[in-house]
């Protein structure tokens, strides 16, 4: 099986406007992929979020959250860092909520209190065809996440802990060389 598309920017800036003009939950939609995109999160994860996660007490967007054992693939929580432009969707995001549900998980469907993991997978991925993006999937915005990280210079070490990977080779295997790494690894000559 081929691995999920890393996206440059220019596709996900894409991925997001045709979201933003074309769904009838764009804020929704934005969110659960930013969240793939900007934090890394697995679809699953996306799926698992609630209200209390990202809020706290005073319903502040946090900038930290921690994953708990039972929501992650390892079964072993992590801490979950929020960049300014994903504290920003969600703040956007909770704003546009009406009513906050009584269930408290902050991605919903028409038909149920939440969106299972495989619902939320095939979710992603009509918004990546609807985008006209081939080759990307639910798994793209992790793949996406860890390369861009790696191409900045992050250590294989810290973005296997940020992942929540037990080994460095799984890390390793998510992150795609592309032509401007190794531009930029020839000019530190």
């Amino acid at each position: 099986m081929a691995q999920a598309k890393t996206l440059s920017k220019a596709e996900l800036k894409q991925l997001l406007d045709v979201t933003n003009s074309c769904s009838r939950y764009a804020a929704r939609d934005s969110t659960m992929l930013l969240f793939t995109h900007l934090c890394g999160l697995r679809v699953g994860e996306v799926a698992a979020l609630r209200f209390d996660d990202v809020l706290d007490a005073n319903e502040t967007v946090r900038d930290e959250m921690t994953l708990d054992a039972a929501r992650t693939k390892s079964k072993r929580a992590r801490k979950i860092f929020l960049p300014k432009q994903m504290q920003r969707q969600l703040q956007a995001y909770v704003s546009s909520v009406a009513k906050r549900p009584q269930h408290g998980y902050l991605f919903s469907t028409q038909k149920s209190a939440r969106f299972s993991a495989n619902s939320a997978t095939q979710h992603l991925q009509r918004l990546y065809a609807r985008a006209g993006i081939a080759g990307a999937t639910s798994h793209s915005g992790r793949r996406t996440w860890l390369t861009t990280l790696s191409q900045k210079g992050v250590s294989v070490f810290v973005l296997a802990d940020m992942a929540g990977h037990r080994s460095i080779q799984t890390t390793q295997r998510y992150v795609t060389v592309n032509d401007e790494m190794k531009r930029n690894a020839a000019e530190l000559i």
